[in-house]
């Protein structure tokens, strides 16, 4: 089955971890061996021959740079301007993977119409672009509310104002604090321009503050549910109704902690923690059920985003075994239609109502 995939870290991976994402999974993981610098080293689970491999020809890759103030202890640059230059050079990457035919930017509804033809139309996939719908991870990087012009005209088609901890225009995971004046100058021209706002990440008061003033197109790239695992980086069942209401689709993630409860980030294990794939199931199911149908949630799988095999489900060697989800789809009653819907049908829906034409 064809597969969206909602949030990948693909120029991420390439510039700071120095993957080059070109080579098969296994060989990227060879060349990692011994190396201790991140957590993840020698347990990446993400590649361009692993997309192609498991039929996942569109998916929504992101910059993604902080900033931090002085007092803020999470990784990121000092600078606006050090964010928007490490964005840039992620963008670059991209282009090189556009020039070596590996990739290609959807920017618009022709260019999503002709890749999803391509990459139906029967033949091997193996030399196939993966297509990819740009997204800001994190609106630090936008020095100037102008700068998100630039980011429109180069490709941007979603951004995310938030990530972890207190923001230059929004304030994300684990902090708290409404939409500022910058704030909601950010939102009101994210929806002048046409782009998508991402709703993960948004802290309880931003995100509600950007449901009042936000009239455009709005997804959760990769989001789970607060009702089976409590943390404020997951979604309450009102904000999913509310994100229903307003026509949304959410990515469903794979980082095992927004997948159980009582994960211990560098102690548990997807073994020990029964983490297996059926269990975003009952993530995607619990959205299913609120909505009152299957047209409201895709896969979003955040898959090496900063963690790997370590912190995925045990039963998912590479991003190509999405393909097995379908199966447990099935066996847990779930029609055709349905699976499609949720494996690509709701995104691919999305976008052709949100890209320009």
């Amino acid at each position: 089955m064809f597969i969206i995939d909602a949030h990948l870290d693909l120029s991420m991976n390439a510039l700071e971890w120095n993957r080059d994402l070109r080579l098969p999974v296994h060989t990227i993981r060879e060349r990692e061996l011994g190396l201790h610098d991140k957590p993840d080293r020698a347990k990446g689970t993400v590649a361009l021959p692993e997309l192609r491999a498991g039929n996942i020809g569109l998916v929504v890759a992101t910059q993604i740079a902080r900033y931090v103030a002085p007092e803020n202890p999470l990784p990121g640059w000092h600078s606006p301007h050090q964010a928007w230059a490490q964005s840039q050079g992620q963008l670059a990457w991209y282009k090189a993977m556009e020039d070596a035919g590996e990739m290609k930017m959807i920017r618009n509804r022709k260019d999503l119409d002709s890749h999803i033809e391509l990459w139906n139309d029967g033949k091997p996939n193996n030399a196939k672009p993966i297509g990819y719908v740009l997204s800001l991870e994190g609106a630090d990087s936008i020095v100037t509310i102008d700068h998100l012009q630039r980011a429109w005209n180069y490709g941007l088609r979603a951004i995310g104002p938030a990530h972890y901890g207190p923001g230059r225009y929004a304030n994300g995971t684990d902090a708290t604090g409404h939409l500022h004046e910058q704030g909601r100058a950010l939102v009101k021209e994210i929806e002048r321009l046409g782009l998508i706002l991402d709703a993960t990440h948004l802290c309880d008061d931003a995100f509600w503050d950007a449901m009042e003033i936000f009239n455009g197109h709005i997804w959760a790239s990769h989001n789970n549910v607060r009702a089976l695992v409590d943390h404020n980086r997951q979604f309450s069942d009102d904000m999913i109704r509310a994100l229903i209401s307003k026509g949304a689709v959410i990515g469903a993630a794979l980082d095992a902690w927004m997948m159980v409860p009582n994960w211990v980030r560098q102690q548990s294990t997807p073994e020990g923690m029964h983490c297996g794939l059926e269990v975003i199931i009952d993530h995607i199911d619990h959205i299913c059920q609120l909505a009152g149908n299957s047209h409201h949630v895709g896969i979003g799988t955040d898959l090496d985003g900063a963690f790997g095999k370590e912190q995925s489900p045990y039963d998912l060697e590479t991003i190509a075994d999405l393909q097995k989800l379908p199966e447990m789809f099935s066996r847990r009653g779930y029609s055709q239609q349905d699976i499609q819907n949720i494996m690509h049908g709701n995104f691919l829906r999305f976008l052709r109502n949100a890209l320009p034409e």
